[in-house]
């Protein structure tokens, strides 16, 4: 029976993992590398080895409702998108709600993960650590929940460039960046147009000479507001919405979309413009990236191709000279060194995992890896849902398929994945966020039943069906349920206005007879475009009537 749980990492999943397996009678221990809880969002001012680095700037690309814990929202004067500090102090605010720090062992390093001889009886774990004098501990878990994320090992591919190694210039990986400082005044390439390439292209072009962002495909941009300033993703990810595309066809939904996007920037125009469609691939989010190309600030520049002493060459041919730095925003490479390598089935070594979650390879199901996938949507509901089915299964409370069901699945959902995402490896991560929350809601029990919800609370219903779909809708029902979910889900959009209240506003005047003077106006007009005829001389006499009256109306 699964008693003893080993969490690895005390960051934003850790943390749900604990709390989680608190709550399932379980005894977690957390082994944390660093001093301090919020992983990658623990911002420090040097890169430290084998750890996530963020930089100083950094504000988060999912709006508060969408991304808090599903029974605990966040404060209501939280703005909406939050600088990164501001998202430390959520996660000490939940450690400190349901006394999570007790279960920590922080500066612990997890050296190797490895089943024990009787694993498949078992299912147990030896695990060796390290403590902060570097002496070395080994230990025996039931289960494992890996919790440790994937943004330490750079994917710097130079070798890819001929001419990097006489470049004059300084090249770095996003992992590095802090700030822009250090290139005030100067001429600088940035490679990669992903959220972190945006935001530092856009951050250092306010200070820089000139800054080129070398794109190899291009990327739709959207902005985090929507409609009235609202947060962007809590009027995009709605289950309305995903009913929308599912019905309607993607050529007539990426039209529609693509041109309203359009009418703000013309991405061709703008040099943004990509070779996929809008619902192909994961958008760019950022709000001054279309602004400082048009300030000239920002320059669109194709493919990197290599170096010539200190200039850039990219694919089209052009090259930009006196190039003082290039910032490779390039991504990771998503291994685990201290899992088996027996768990990683992939051609290049990466993990294979059933629904982005657990090894189908091992005998017994006792680990699973969180968080390992990328989404349209935010991150934390989803770690926090794969936590809580992880616990179910530990606890032989769900079942899994078969291996070869497993593997079965997987290659489904790779394939069908491949036809946005050519590249096997970025297939086998994407998951689909609303069908794969439920998924998983099902295999809890959690899930939402919409028709209930109609015929028992149609006011809520309302709001799960055609509002955003907030994490609160996964405690309305089943184990571990809030009671304070529908208050939670109901008030929302309260919580959206809270911040924006810091001054006193003059409401509009209301004038209860403008809608009849519309409806009066319109009539007049209708009665006259159907009656000329008739009408015709009772204007003219009017009109004389007027004429007798302007006596009356001269100033004496």
């Amino acid at each position: 029976m699964v008693r003893r749980v080993a969490v690895v990492g005390a960051g934003s999943s850790g943390l749900a993992c604990i709390k989680i397996c608190v709550e399932e009678g379980l005894e977690p221990v957390c082994f944390e590398s660093g001093d301090d809880i919020g992983g990658l969002w623990k911002f420090k001012e040097s890169p430290e080895p084998e750890r996530s680095s963020i930089y100083r700037s950094l504000v988060v690309n999912t709006s508060k409702e969408m991304m808090c814990f599903s029974d605990f929202p966040m404060p209501a004067d939280y703005p909406n998108y939050m600088h990164n500090s501001q998202l430390l102090q959520y996660f000490r605010l939940y450690a400190k709600h349901f006394d999570l720090l007790r279960y920590i062992n922080f500066q612990t390093t997890v050296r190797s993960v490895t089943q024990r001889p009787d694993f498949s009886l078992s299912g147990q774990w030896d695990v060796v650590t390290t403590n902060r004098d570097g002496e070395e501990e080994r230990h025996i878990f039931d289960a494992v929940l890996v919790c440790s994320g994937h943004y330490t090992r750079l994917a710097l591919p130079l070798s890819d460039f001929p001419g990097h190694e006489t470049f004059s210039g300084k090249l770095s990986h996003s992992w590095e960046y802090k700030d822009a400082d250090a290139y005030r005044g100067k001429r600088v390439v940035v490679v990669g147009i992903g959220n972190s390439g945006g935001d530092i292209a856009v951050e250092i072009s306010r200070s820089a000479e000139k800054t080129f962002l070398s794109t190899r495909q291009g990327a739709w941009v959207i902005s985090r507001m929507s409609t009235n300033g609202l947060p962007v993703d809590m009027t995009a990810i709605t289950r309305f919405n995903d009913v929308l595309t599912l019905l309607l066809p993607s050529t007539l939904v990426n039209w529609a979309v693509e041109r309203t996007l359009n009418q703000r920037y013309d991405h061709r125009l703008y040099g943004l413009q990509p070779k996929h469609r809008l619902l192909d691939r994961k958008p760019l989010l950022n709000d001054d990236l279309p602004r400082q190309i048009l300030q000239g600030a920002l320059i669109m520049k194709p493919n990197l191709k290599g170096f010539e002493g200190s200039g850039v060459v990219f694919e089209d041919g052009t090259v930009e000279e006196n190039i003082d730095a290039v910032v490779f925003c390039t991504g990771y490479n998503r291994n685990f060194s201290f899992l088996p390598p027996a768990l990683s089935e992939e051609p290049h070594g990466e993990l294979t995992l059933y629904k982005r979650l657990f090894p189908p390879s091992l005998l017994q199901p006792t680990l699973a890896v969180m968080g390992l996938f990328q989404a349209k949507g935010p991150i934390m509901p989803v770690v926090e849902m794969q936590a809580r089915w992880a616990v179910k299964v530990f606890a032989g409370l769900s079942c899994l398929p078969c291996k070869e069901k497993m593997l079965e699945v997987i290659e489904s959902d790779t394939k069908g994945n491949m036809k946005s995402y050519p590249n096997r490896q970025e297939a086998a991560l994407q998951i689909n966020y609303i069908p794969y929350l439920d998924f998983m809601a099902g295999e809890v029990g959690v899930r939402p039943s919409l028709l209930r919800l109609l015929l028992t609370d149609p006011v809520l219903w309302a709001k799960v069906f055609f509002g955003p779909c907030t994490p609160f809708q996964y405690r309305l029902t089943g184990p571990r349920k809030w009671a304070g979910a529908r208050q939670a889900i109901l008030t929302q959009w309260e919580r959206v206005a809270q911040p924006f209240r810091t001054r006193v506003v003059p409401e509009p005047e209301r004038r209860l007879y403008s809608g009849w003077l519309i409806v009066f106006g319109g009539t007049v007009i209708t009665a006259v475009l159907l009656s000329k005829n008739e009408f015709a001389p009772l204007l003219q006499g009017a009109t004389q009537i007027l004429d007798r009256c302007k006596v009356f109306l001269k100033d004496p």
